[in-house]
């Protein structure tokens, strides 16, 4: 399996990054804010942005698939503050690749690029209602700002490299613990099974309801002796 690439978009890219807004905007609760519905009208915007002074499109590929992309601009200095800042306005990784660091990845190739255009805080602009591109930015340590969120390109420099070793120390105890959580809601399956009495025409009730009984605490002890690790 190849290695997750991710680097700034070229014009030829355009037509795939189109496919990845428009997923984006199916999947999305709130799709009419993210972008238009017509694919040739977001091939001009995104054309727009490419070509725009400060304009930033990554994207991320794996196995020469696009699964992932991350949209903004570089604004700044101005007649209203000498510092420059990066906005990102979407970022976006196909439902398969979650959970794999290529959301990771495509802000750690923002941070570069923002450091080389000196930028010194980092504002993003979650569309209303897109609670997991929210949480993405909380775990970042992006705090509120207006309707933004914004952190110092140091600290998002820092918590991307924490994030990294992070990952690299769980990755080979992910294994483990999904053998562990396998293990378990067996365990929990056959607690929970009910136990079958079977009574003849002529057998005494009573004594069938005693083997019942013995039979459950029986099922009962064999799961609670079961070794665990923990």
């Amino acid at each position: 399996m190849r290695p997750i690439e991710v680097r700034p978009a070229e014009p030829a890219d355009v037509p795939e990054l189109v496919d990845l807004v428009m997923a984006a905007r199916r999947e999305s609760l709130v799709g009419n804010q993210l972008c238009s519905a017509d694919p040739d009208a977001v091939t001009r915007q995104l054309a727009a942005l490419g070509g725009l002074d400060g304009g930033v499109m990554i994207v991320a590929r794996h196995d020469e698939v696009p699964v992932g992309l991350l949209v903004g601009r570089v604004v700044g200095p101005s007649p209203f503050t000498d510092d420059a800042s990066l906005a990102v306005e979407a970022v976006y990784v196909v439902a398969d690749e979650r959970r794999r660091g290529v959301g990771h990845a495509l802000m750690s190739s923002a941070v570069e690029l923002a450091e080389q255009a000196g930028v010194t805080h980092v504002y993003a602009s979650p569309v209303p209602g897109a609670r997991g591109m929210q949480r993405f930015f909380v775990q970042l340590g992006f705090g509120p700002a207006a309707g933004y969120r914004v952190s110092t390109l140091t600290a998002l420099r820092r918590r991307l490299a924490q994030d990294l070793q992070r990952s690299a120390r769980r990755g080979p105890q992910r294994g483990l613990e999904d053998l562990i959580a396998r293990r378990r809601h067996s365990r929990a399956a056959v607690a929970d099974v009910p136990v079958a009495s079977v009574v003849a025409e002529d057998q005494d009730p009573s004594a069938a309801k005693r083997r019942q009984v013995k039979r459950a605490v029986h099922s009962r002890r064999d799961v609670e002796s079961t070794t665990t690790i923990s």
